[in-house]
């Protein structure tokens, strides 16, 4: 072998052993170039992918559903929801379709709203207990995400609960096994969860939220139908726009993807929140102008069926959306107010607990966080402000003034829909912060697509700055 073959053969050797054992740092090994003799290490990603359930949307669909269950060839199908739901038409609906096309199933209307590990493991335990060969979710997001967990851990019964769970709280290992088939109907028009592979929940010993994300878990189909939406009180509608409206907001500003870390040494490892990308982008915009045009229209008129269906659509775009570019800090910082809540009642939830509804949760430090990231990327911020329609010319606006100016178009948006003043009208003084502080801390893989760094002050300041809204 001449001396150059002899070289590039022994480069290659060595890049195939780099790339069966991945450098320090999980950086991507790459060749220069064919017949190159070097190769060179990169840092951060340099790919996105997308991924998205079949969608589909229709007055009064859900009576398909039955004629879609005999066509995976289901012989016994466990149908989840909540106590609420299971008296009302959209559960109604369902199972008639299921009963016209003899569809054997059970029901499990156990679902806790805003739910929790110990919520997720009874329903795992129901979901063990039989041999289901498809599951269908009724239900907001707490209901799918539920039922998605049901689904991974009845197919991987030797699993721990915290295997698949994302680190630092769980161990965050790769889903390989086939999961079953999961239709996902969706009553609210928010969470966006009948497209994306995330599952959230409370995770009580530490007072936070965490969740399982992997495209392994996302639903097979989801059928949206408007109809369903009519059935949401207002504040519900609310809070679930709220979602939608954040959803789209930090999907758009968040960290790049070709800027996130590290690069994935297998593509198995490239994570579902990739960073913003020119594909989520077109999503996340679409979603915001639906919520500028019809989300005020759809809370004050429940009969309103133009504008809840909108509202609909919307969040599957912000799904769509955010389910591959990801969320960051009013996410990330949602989840200790949503699980450290002490007393507060949420107006229009049918819920013996006490709440912070997630959109409502996500929504009060959105002023603050934005305010915060639009030094970034202050052209998105401003674009945001000009189309939740009170910053006429964004051309007029220096630069420097994107984040003061989406964050008071923002609170005159919170305002006008009756929003709650803060933090503290949930029940929060500034004695809390450090514990909030403390649980947005596990929350990495949604803070860490924040495109701006921030430290543990950061986020002091800004749980601060959201005691009061007005």
């Amino acid at each position: 072998m001449a001396g150059r073959d002899r070289v590039v053969h022994l480069l290659r050797q060595l890049e195939r052993a780099l790339i069966g054992t991945p450098p320090a740092g999980d950086q991507c090994v790459f060749p220069a170039g064919a017949g190159a003799a070097t190769c060179t290490v990169r840092k951060t990603d340099y790919a996105f992918e997308m991924a998205s359930s079949n969608i589909r949307y229709g007055e009064g669909v859900s009576r398909e559903i039955g004629m879609d269950l005999q066509n995976l060839g289901a012989r016994n199908v466990c149908l989840m929801t909540d106590k609420n739901l299971s008296l009302l038409p959209p559960v109604k609906a369902v199972l008639e379709s299921l009963a016209k096309n003899g569809v054997k199933y059970k029901v499990y209307d156990s679902v806790r709203v805003e739910p929790t590990d110990a919520s997720f493991k009874e329903a795992i335990a129901f979901a063990k207990n039989d041999s289901f060969d498809v599951f269908v979710a009724v239900g907001g997001g707490s209901v799918i995400d539920t039922c998605k967990a049901a689904n991974l851990y009845a197919c991987h019964p030797g699993a721990d609960f915290l295997d698949f769970v994302n680190a630092p709280i769980g161990k965050g290992k790769p889903i390989t096994g086939a999961l079953k088939p999961l239709i996902a109907v969706p009553t609210t028009a928010g969470t966006g969860s009948e497209t994306t592979g995330v599952a959230i929940f409370d995770f009580e010993p530490l007072k936070a939220k965490t969740g399982i994300a992997s495209r392994a878990i996302r639903p097979t189909l989801g059928i949206v139908d408007p109809i369903h939406t009519l059935s949401m009180p207002e504040r519900v509608a609310a809070n679930s726009g709220f979602d939608v409206l954040c959803h789209a907001l930090e999907s758009y500003t968040a960290l790049p993807y070709n800027q996130r870390s590290p690069c994935p040494p297998n593509p198995i490892n490239r994570p579902a929140y990739q960073g913003s990308n020119p594909i989520s982008d077109v999503w996340s915009r679409h979603a915001l102008n639906v919520v500028a045009k019809y989300m005020k229209r759809a809370v004050r008129d429940p009969e309103d069926l133009e504008a809840r269906s909108s509202m609909h659509l919307a969040s599957v775009f912000a799904g769509i959306g955010f389910g591959n570019a990801g969320v960051h800090l009013c996410h990330g910082m949602s989840y200790p107010i949503a699980g450290n809540v002490k007393t507060h009642s949420a107006m229009g939830y049918s819920v013996e607990h006490p709440l912070v509804p997630h959109g409502l949760s996500v929504v009060l430090t959105s002023p603050a966080v934005f305010n915060f990231t639009a030094p970034m990327c202050p052209e998105r911020h401003l674009e945001a402000a000009e189309t939740l329609g009170t910053c006429a010319d964004v051309r007029q606006v220096k630069r420097e003034d994107a984040g003061a100016v989406l964050a008071d178009t923002l609170r005159n948006f919170l305002f006008e829909l009756r929003v709650e003043d803060g933090l503290e009208a949930v029940g929060y003084t500034k004695d809390d912060i450090p514990a909030l502080v403390k649980g947005t801390i596990p929350q990495e893989r949604v803070t860490k697509l924040s495109p701006r760094e921030h430290t543990e002050e950061d986020l002091s300041r800004l749980f601060e700055a959201s005691m009061k809204l007005y």
